[in-house]
C-alpha cells in the first residue's frame, strides 16, 4: 500500500510540474543582438555630461557676446542718425558706408564663430564615441551578442537586449568625465 500511495504522489508531482514551471518567469533570453540608447549615453554619462556643459557654456558665451555687439550696434545707429541731421549728405554716406561694413562683418564674424561651435559638438561626439567603442565592443561580447543596433533603429524587441544602463554604468566607471582622455585630434 506505501508503494502505490508513493506512486500516485509521484505522479501527482509529475502531472504539477508543469503548472510549477509555467509559474517561474522565464529567464532573459541570450541574444545575439543588443540594443542601446546613443542619446542617452550622450546625456547620461559623466562624459557624454561633461562635453554638453562645456558646449553649453561656449554657446551662452556667444549669446552672450552677440547681445553685446547687437547693443553696440544699436548704439552706434542711433548716433549716427543723430549725425545725419547735422552733416552734409556725402560725409554722412561715408559714415553710413563704413558702418554697414563693420556690421557685416561683424555679423560674419559671428556666424563663422556659431559654425566653429557647432564643428566642435560634432568632432567631440565623434571623438566621444571613438572614445566609448572598445567599452561597448567588451561590453556586448561579455553579452554573447555580436552586434549592437541604436534602439531608434529597432522596431520592437524585448525589452532585455537593451544595455543601455549597463553601458552608461561601464563608461562611467572607465572614463569618468573624460578628463583624463587625451585631447582629441583636431582634423582640418
Amino acid at each position: 500500500m506505501r508503494g502505490r500511495r508513493a506512486a500516485l504522489f509521484g505522479l501527482c508531482l509529475a502531472a504539477l510540474a508543469p503548472a510549477v514551471h509555467a509559474q517561474q518567469p522565464p529567464a532573459a533570453p541570450v541574444s545575439s543582438v543588443v540594443t542601446l540608447d546613443q542619446e542617452r549615453l550622450l546625456k547620461e554619462t559623466k562624459f557624454g555630461a561633461a562635453l554638453a556643459q562645456a558646449f553649453d557654456a561656449d554657446t551662452q558665451a556667444l549669446v552672450t557676446e552677440n547681445r553685446r555687439i547687437d547693443a553696440d550696434l544699436e548704439a552706434e545707429e542711433r548716433d549716427l542718425t543723430e549725425k545725419r541731421k547735422t552733416l552734409p549728405p556725402a560725409e554722412f554716406r561715408v559714415l553710413a558706408d563704413a558702418f554697414d561694413k563693420k556690421a557685416n562683418e561683424l555679423r560674419d564674424a559671428q556666424e563663422a564663430k556659431s559654425r566653429e561651435l557647432t564643428r566642435r559638438r560634432d568632432s567631440d561626439r565623434t571623438w566621444f564615441f571613438q572614445n566609448i567603442a572598445p567599452i561597448l565592443g567588451d561590453y556586448m561580447v561579455e553579452r554573447g551578442a555580436v552586434a549592437i543596433l541604436d534602439k531608434s533603429a529597432v522596431v520592437v524587441s524585448l525589452g532585455t537586449i537593451d544595455i543601455t544602463d549597463g553601458a552608461i554604468q561601464r563608461i562611467d566607471e572607465k572614463l569618468g568625465d573624460g578628463s583624463t582622455l587625451p585631447a582629441p585630434t583636431t582634423q582640418p
